[in-house]
């Protein structure tokens, strides 16, 4: 199996696309904007007390104050909550170095949360799951560092072995090593890919993180205002192609300069002997456009998805979970009758829905509602054919055998809310008013935009971005219109068809690759 990760990042945003054998399995896109995100690191205060939940609420800079229940507090929070009160009393003079510190008794996880807590006492706290709708994100006092081979917790003198390493020699190996060059008062979790590292390695990324922990602390000696973010978690592309990242990929493709040098430098700390893979894709289309993801994202996200031979599934997200509906479609049936029919149709969909859990990221309750079987067989045959297809799922989740009514029922892991790509496009030049403009001046349309850039606001160079049959008008006939606007207006006018634009959209980007705001430019000048 050949496995290709993308990578496509500008101004607002950053997408990573991963692909078995040229197929979609994996997308995320994140805002650049976005402040929130799982691993950072927060000094806040506690609002407000629950003694109900055993919980408190937090502030953390979000409109919905983040959830901190006791049992998140941690076996160390003693010791953390006196540590925290030395440094922020230290001005900056006194020594913050944790090996020094002194490890108070473990917290019980029988207590009351009013017994340790009490509302404007500092915290530190890091966020385990996002805001997802109305809800703030979830906190842990229980802080974390994960490295590639390493996971580094502070106040914790424990060493733990990944359970995935069976052979017990490496298992030994692998306690020792850890052992020796840890420092004092902090844990190690061992994680399955350190397996047969070398000492050096492992070195070389627990250094790494506690500098993290180092640099963490010094802002939260400096911090004035709370809440403040006293660690962010990685880069955004680093920190996503963590978890993403396998030594048996053939490529990465990167198409921002300066992503790309933070990818590289990151794949050639942690796996130096496969730093080749790493590429800058500096094609004319877009990148998504160029390797037919553009195409896989509109046909697999949308709330009907088509997998086999005319059949489909249905999608639905509701506040509590999400419910799949399978149907055989238009498919004629099968010479061996309904039964078989249907267990061909549902073995389909279990392969396509494992794929559309991890595509999507889909978390919480998941109810899949299969096409009615009667023989115990078969159930039996596609349970187990949705429990092969999870194991490539790196999400913890647990599967459920058909009830009497047919449904499935999955649990899987959630961190972040589902991801949604709108596959509908809106109109761009009636935005859905059901009346547009011409179609025929839309050309004069984009020469007055040209004229404006070259003329106007004295851009001479840069790339306009419309849809591939606009592009193929554009481009038509010995004189055609792109050649007339290049000899009127300079040869810095380029054109390039992107897939992911509607018929009448379009886009200019400067020469550094980020898109001008035309609205912004008028009114600027």
């Amino acid at each position: 199996m050949t496995s290709e990760v993308f990578i496509s990042a500008d101004s607002k945003k950053i997408s990573i696309a991963l692909t078995e054998d040229k197929r979609l399995m994996e997308f995320q896109e994140e805002g650049l904007s976005a402040s929130f995100s799982v691993g950072n690191i927060y000094l806040a205060k506690v609002r407000k007390l629950m003694p109900g939940l055993n919980a408190c609420f937090v502030g953390v800079g979000h409109e919905h104050d983040a959830f901190l229940h006791y049992l998140d507090l941690g076996i160390p929070f003693l010791s953390y909550a006196k540590y925290l009160k030395q440094v922020r009393n230290s001005n900056k003079k006194g020594s913050t170095a944790i090996e020094k510190a002194r490890i108070e008794e473990e917290l019980g996880k029988e207590g009351s949360i009013q017994n340790i807590l009490q509302c404007g006492q500092e915290v530190l706290v890091q966020v385990v799951k996002e805001p997802i709708s109305t809800k703030g994100p979830r906190v842990t006092c229980e802080i974390s560092f994960p490295g590639r081979y390493l996971v580094l917790m502070p106040f914790q003198n424990k060493v733990s072995v990944s359970s995935k390493i069976k052979s017990a020699s490496e298992r030994a190996r692998l306690k020792q090593v850890i052992q020796s060059i840890k420092p004092e008062n902090f844990g190690v979790i061992v994680r399955t890919v350190a397996e047969g590292k070398r000492v050096a390695e492992l070195d070389t990324e627990m250094r790494v993180l506690v500098s993290r922990w180092e640099e963490t602390i010094k802002r939260v000696v400096a911090a004035k205002e709370l809440p403040t973010q006293v660690y962010e978690e990685t880069s955004r592309a680093v920190g996503m192609l963590r978890d993403l990242f396998n030594p048996s990929y053939e490529n990465i493709y990167v198409d921002n300069e300066a992503v790309f040098q933070e990818v590289k430098d990151y794949v050639t700390l942690i796996a130096p002997e496969r730093a080749e893979i790493v590429k800058q894709y500096k094609g004319k289309l877009p990148i998504f456009d160029n390797f037919d993801i553009t195409r896989q994202i509109k046909s697999s996200f949308g709330k009907t998805v088509s997998f086999k031979r005319g059949a489909y599934m249905i999608i639905e997200h509701t506040e509590a979970l999400h419910v799949v509906d399978i149907n055989s479609g238009n498919r004629t049936r099968s010479n061996d009758g309904q039964e078989a029919n249907a267990l061909e149709v549902n073995l389909g969909a279990a392969d396509e829905l494992a794929r559309q859990l991890r595509l999507r990221d889909m978390g919480g309750i998941i109810v899949v509602d299969f096409i009615d079987m009667n023989l115990a067989e078969d159930r039996q045959k596609l349970y187990e054919r949705m429990c092969e297809n999870m194991k490539q799922d790196r999400a913890r989740h647990n599967i459920l055998p058909l009830s009497k009514f047919g449904l499935m029922q999955i649990t899987r892991q959630r961190v972040r809310p589902a991801t949604e790509v709108n596959v509908e496009e809106t109109c761009p030049t009636c935005h859905g008013e059901g009346t547009i403009k011409s179609s025929y001046m839309f050309t004069d349309v984009l020469e007055s935009k040209i004229d404006m850039l070259v003329n106007k606001l004295n851009i001479k160079a840069f790339t306009l971005h419309v849809h591939p049959y606009v592009m193929a008008y554009i481009n038509q006939g010995l004189w055609s219109l792109k050649r007339q606007w290049q000899m009127k207006y300079g040869l810095g006018v380029k054109i390039i068809p992107s897939q992911k634009l509607a018929f009448l959209q379009y886009e200019f980007y400067d020469r550094k690759g980020e898109e001008i705001d035309m609205k912004e430019e008028i009114e600027i000048k």
